[in-house]
């Protein structure tokens, strides 16, 4: 795909309007505000930020992590805002493209069911440079890593090392959500920081050297 074909189907991801127009499940899963579509791609960047769906804070300024989710994921990497969204080094892609609203008790929805069907395998197809996903969250990895996947999260990200040294392309480095409400499990699983961490900065540098 060219470069003006790639960015083709960039606007017409901006433009998409799915999840009011025609949302599964009927008129009454309908988005209940103006969907803003949140996705940036690219012809060079060799890793893609997968994650779930964004949130108000990003819906409201249309960049992607533009809160303390991203905060924490920036320290994860080991990056900083400039690095992050230099999007020759990142594509970030989530697997709903639009803020989903909150449920009864003010949590954020999942990624809404319309997003993933109608563009991801255009958006992967698009960027055939990508060497490596960092999947954040369930969604993202029952989507990139399919059966690989295990029933949990903790299960999913505890068996990194199975998913990112497997013989696949792109590779695939499971993580848990960077949401700060995530605290409580990352004081249960040391082991995320101890060893997955580590090698998260290094991938990172690797795969954003010049």
């Amino acid at each position: 795909m060219s470069v003006g074909e790639q960015q083709t189907l960039a606007d017409e991801i901006a433009a998409c309007r799915i999840c009011r127009d025609c949302p599964a499940g009927g008129a009454e899963r309908r988005l209940p505000h103006q969907p803003r579509p949140v996705a940036i791609l690219s012809s060079t960047a060799r890793v893609l930020i997968a994650g779930q769906a964004p949130g108000l804070r990003v819906h409201e300024t249309g960049i992607p992590f533009n809160d303390r989710s991203g905060d924490r994921l920036r320290a994860w990497m080991g990056i900083d805002r400039t690095a992050f969204y230099d999007p020759t080094r990142f594509a970030i892609l989530p697997m709903g493209f639009c803020f989903p609203g909150y449920d009864a008790r003010g949590s954020d929805l999942p990624p809404r069911k319309e997003c993933a069907p109608q563009w991801r395998q255009q958006a992967m197809a698009a960027m055939p440079q990508i060497e490596l996903v960092l999947a954040i969250g369930m969604y993202a990895q029952k989507w990139h890593m399919g059966p690989a996947s295990r029933k949990t999260l903790t299960e999913t990200v505890r068996n990194w090392r199975e998913s990112y040294f497997a013989n696949r392309a792109p590779r695939i480095l499971p993580l848990p959500h960077p949401s700060w409400r995530n605290t409580g499990w990352l004081k249960k699983n040391p082991w995320f920081e101890d060893e997955v961490l580590p090698e998260l900065k290094a991938v990172v540098r690797l795969y954003t050297s010049d």
